[in-house]
């Protein structure tokens, strides 16, 4: 297969990593199994551009994209529809959509894991048009967000840090919002400190990704919790991905939904990661599969088995 690399020295943990000596290892492991590479490392100001650039080359099978969540969501959004195929490089924070597809979790293994990769098709969401592979939400996390960006951090583990001071300080303050969420013909109004919605169900007893990348339906998460001690075995309960048994959280699926929000303030939401201006009324769907990925050949077997 003939790959095109756009790697983000900006993003994710590729900012502490020696991306010469990356980009080396990278086209040796892959030329070896009989691939051919082409490598560009941009700012992250070039990255759309650049994905852009390698999504329109006749002569590529594959986009690599490496980088934080921004980089990852932009690289979808581009290749949603069409018949290349994106491939993810474990390179963010906590790399939950790839980590639903089966990559492995550190970068050379992830290469590793490529050169013998197998093409799948997965689903896309969409918020108002707007795709995301994992989660949009608002209330509570979108907070979290806004507070992380204010603290400084230059390490993946400092960032995780950061997340967890802007969780206690959202625990103790925490958002809460009157929402009128449509899915169907049923009509829900409640007062929430937040919502999720996702590309596919989140699977039990690990980090929140899908466990079936390609289920054809999004994942509806309405929190119930709103005292301190109701959030904090939310989070709790969330970091151990215990869902189905969490009292404070009301699960829904759809392949379509609509989110309105009853207040005059306009609140931040989150798409993959990246705080974004939060309408009034949000459509969202799914599209199944729309995105085809490269993914480790051991992840087939064992999606198939």
């Amino acid at each position: 297969m003939r790959f095109a690399a756009v790697l983000n020295r900006e993003g994710g943990t590729l900012r502490t990593t020696d991306l010469q000596a990356f980009s080396s290892r990278m086209r040796e492991v892959l030329e070896q199994a009989g691939h051919s590479l082409v490598i560009d490392i941009v700012d992250g100001s070039e990255v759309e551009q650049h994905l852009r650039k390698a999504a329109a080359r006749r002569n590529i099978d594959i986009v690599l994209a490496g980088g934080g969540d921004g980089t990852i969501s932009t690289a979808a959004a581009i290749l949603m529809g069409k018949k290349k195929a994106l491939a993810i490089l474990p390179a963010g924070t906590m790399n939950l959509f790839a980590r639903g597809l089966g990559i492995p979790q550190t970068l050379d293994a992830a290469i590793v894991a490529f050169a013998s990769g197998k093409i799948i098709a997965v689903d896309v969401a969409t918020a108002n048009g707007e795709p995301f592979v994992h989660q949009f939400s608002i209330g509570m996390h979108a907070k979290m967000v806004q507070l992380r960006e204010k603290m400084e951090f230059g390490s993946r583990l400092g960032k995780i840090r950061a997340s967890a001071r802007a969780a206690w300080a959202t625990i103790n303050n925490p958002p809460a919002m009157n929402v009128t969420l449509t899915i169907g013909d049923a009509e829900i109004k409640t007062r929430t400190t937040g919502i999720g919605v996702t590309n596919n169900l989140f699977g039990e007893g690990h980090l929140p990704y899908a466990d079936n990348p390609a289920g054809g339906v999004l994942g509806i998460y309405v929190t119930l919790a709103r005292q301190r001690g109701e959030l904090v075995r939310f989070f709790f309960n969330m970091a151990r991905g215990k869902w189905r048994d969490n009292e404070h959280v009301e699960i829904h699926q759809a392949n379509k939904a609509t989110l309105a929000i009853g207040s005059s303030r306009r609140p931040r939401a989150v798409i993959d990661g990246e705080l974004v201006k939060l309408e009034s009324l949000t459509a969202l769907a799914i599209h199944p599969r729309a995105l085809n990925v490269l993914v480790p050949a051991a992840a087939v077997k064992a999606k198939a088995a």
